[in-house]
């Protein structure tokens, strides 16, 4: 709770809103680790299923892992990041091309953390976001 409310690493304070309450920045965390909690879960379920397992891990969810970590900021705005589906706010960065959009996710770019702050998310489905979130700028 406090590194929400400070900020941390290439997190800012309150996620880059300083006009969070303090009850505000809380349910957001509960509602991050919530979903970490259920994502966590996951795996030791699909672990009884090898058909499924597979079949994930051929194709990532970029909806899922937005649903989960990206809109945190991206559903918002936090901290300059593009809100979703924003052609506008997104075009610039599109015509960078999808290695330095991947590049930027997975490394790190200004107040996002790579990863966006999960270094255990692989890098496929961080792209996979990516490639999400960039469709829905089209």
């Amino acid at each position: 709770m406090q590194s929400a409310l400070r900020g941390h690493a290439g997190m800012p304070a309150r996620g880059g809103l300083a006009e969070l309450s303090d009850v505000e920045v809380r349910r957001a965390v509960e509602y991050m680790m919530n979903s970490g909690a259920a994502a966590a879960a996951a795996p030791a379920a699909a672990v009884n299923t090898a058909p499924a397992a597979a079949a994930t891990a051929a194709k990532p969810d970029g909806k899922k892992l937005y649903d989960t970590a990206c809109m945190a900021c991206h559903a918002a705005g936090v901290a300059g990041a593009p809100k979703f589906g924003d052609k506008a706010a997104w075009a610039p960065r599109i015509k960078t091309g999808q290695d330095a959009l991947y590049a930027a996710a997975l490394k790190g770019k200004g107040t996002m953390p790579a990863k966006g702050g999960n270094p255990a998310t692989p890098d496929a489905d961080v792209k996979a976001a990516v490639d999400y979130m960039v469709n829905a700028a089209k």
